[in-house]
């Protein structure tokens, strides 16, 4: 079910997916392909780095970036285009997928001009790799329940504590670091957020080994760190503005995984042990209803992009829809094809566990739905 072309596209935006199309038929390799469906932990990580120079060359990292930081100021029309292109060649895009994606957008909106020059480079092109540090092992969605603390000490701030799931956190060269600044203040107020060297004394990142068996996250552990001042993003005690620009990428962002999920679906489709569960009328009816949950999404993408300030809501009911899809697909999946899915390192095994993890990341379904009453719909606290 690989997504159709935006209908009524203009001249521009043809000529826009032309490019990529006759860009990436010269550039992508089977291997890079090949390698996108792997983790990093599986040897590949300096491949797809590499991948991510040749895509930063080629202006294709981040096309809806501005110019004079390495993107095209692509529209929504040639946005959807971008997804739909890099979805059906299967080709993997920046390394830094919450870099490019979630702390960009706040280091373009709160950084300095020097803190722009620095970092958006070499993030761009995966020379440096980023994370995010904000759960915490009691602070997860509750975000403003952090209490790893920076005190103020002439011109740093000395770091203590521990942050937790850390996307790529023991890949990562910074991190996008959220702590309490001010001990006294309101719960939402007090919190300051810093770019970090993970590479500074003081700091330790220990990966964390999921069920899948993977270790593609990571807990950060923070002891009497010094950080410099010009680190900080933003005003001090001014962190939640920065950490709500980040998550709203964040949520809105997920609205373009529906392509990544209708060529999970095409695979599944593909599989000859699925077709024989297809007689079942139940089934048939639970497939239905993730097509339509995809296709939904799609719209969801469309929204997300043309209008990224209405992003905090609306991510929230984004990040909703992927994780029902996302995880109902995948007990599908297991349903058709029946016990030999769950034999060995199946991928459809794998991904049966995998997908757990769609309703707590980014926010837990139940955050996210309090998000969607109280925001979207008008309903009480």
């Amino acid at each position: 079910m690989a997504s159709p072309e935006v209908s009524g596209e203009g001249s521009d935006t043809d000529a826009f997916r032309a490019e990529l199309r006759g860009w990436l038929d010269e550039h992508l390799s089977a291997e890079v392909a090949e390698a996108s469906e792997r983790s990093a932990e599986g040897g590949t990580l300096e491949l797809l780095r590499a991948w991510n120079r040749t895509l930063a060359d080629g202006g294709w990292a981040a096309p809806a970036w501005p110019f004079e930081y390495g993107g095209r100021e692509a529209d929504v029309p040639e946005q959807l285009a971008y997804l739909e292109e890099m979805s059906r060649a299967r080709a993997p895009g920046p390394v830094n997928v919450i870099g490019v994606s979630n702390i960009a957008p706040a280091i373009m909106q709160f950084g300095t001009d020097e803190q722009k020059a620095r970092f958006l480079g070499p993030m761009l092109r995966g020379d440096e790799i980023w994370s995010q540090g904000m759960s915490e092992p009691d602070a997860g969605s509750d975000l403003a329940a952090l209490r790893t603390a920076a005190v103020e000490d002439g011109d740093d701030f000395v770091i203590n504590g521990q942050k937790t799931w850390n996307s790529m956190g023991h890949y990562a060269d910074w991190c996008q670091l959220y702590v309490r600044t001010d001990l006294t203040a309101k719960k939402h107020a007090g919190i300051t957020c810093f770019l970090v060297d993970l590479r500074t004394p003081g700091i330790e990142a220990r990966p964390l080994t999921t069920m899948t068996g993977g270790q593609t996250f990571a807990e950060l552990f923070f002891t009497d760190a010094r950080i410099p001042r010009s680190a900080m993003l933003g005003p001090l005690h001014a962190g939640w503005s920065v950490a709500m620009t980040t998550l709203s990428n964040e949520r809105a962002g997920v609205a373009r995984l529906h392509l990544s999920l209708a060529n999970r679906l095409d695979d599944l489709l593909a599989d000859p042990r699925a077709r024989r569960g297809l007689d079942d009328p139940v089934l048939r009816q639970r497939l239905a209803r993730v097509y339509a949950g995809i296709r939904c999404m799609r719209f969801l993408t469309e929204r997300s992009l043309a209008d990224p300030s209405a992003a905090g809501a609306g991510g929230s009911l984004a990040k909703l829809s992927w994780a029902w899809c996302d995880q109902e697909l995948a007990d599908v999946a297991v349903s058709l094809i029946g016990l030999d899915a769950l034999e060995g390192r199946d991928h459809w095994a794998l991904n049966l566990l995998a997908v757990r993890q769609a309703s707590i990341a980014g926010g837990t379904t139940e955050i996210n739905k309090n998000i969607i009453g109280e925001h979207l719909l008008g309903l009480p606290r």
